[in-house]
């Protein structure tokens, strides 16, 4: 599970804990990326806190190019993922930015889609 947490990112959570973020929308924060090989599915943290030996993220998780929702997920849930010996890996060369200004097309949308003002 440590592959997947550096003393790094932890010490980033810290300025980020749950909650912390509430009501920025699209400048949230977005201090690690996650993803699972071959396949579209991303988990973008915008924030987490410690939880015994584990961790607790809540961020941007997304499915396919077009799924893509808000939610919570643990380092645990994330580590136990295994199919056909492919593991959930963290990108170690992601640099934070805000939510807005992920790459992914259908991310950009969705980010539009879920803050747009009423």
């Amino acid at each position: 599970m440590m592959r997947l947490m550096s003393k790094e990112l932890a010490e980033s959570l810290e300025k980020y804990p749950l909650y912390s973020q509430d009501g920025k929308k699209a400048d949230a924060v977005v201090v690690a990326k996650y993803f699972f090989p071959l396949t579209a599915l991303t988990w973008y943290v915008t924030e987490g806190r410690r939880e015994d030996d584990d961790y607790l993220f809540f961020g941007l998780v997304v499915g396919t190019d077009t799924s893509a929702e808000m939610g919570y997920f643990s380092l645990s849930q994330l580590s136990e993922l295994n199919v056909c010996g492919l593991k959930v890996e963290r990108d170690m060369y992601f640099k934070p930015k805000k939510l807005g200004e992920i790459c992914n097309k259908s991310v950009r949308e969705y980010v539009n889609h879920y803050f747009k003002e009423d």
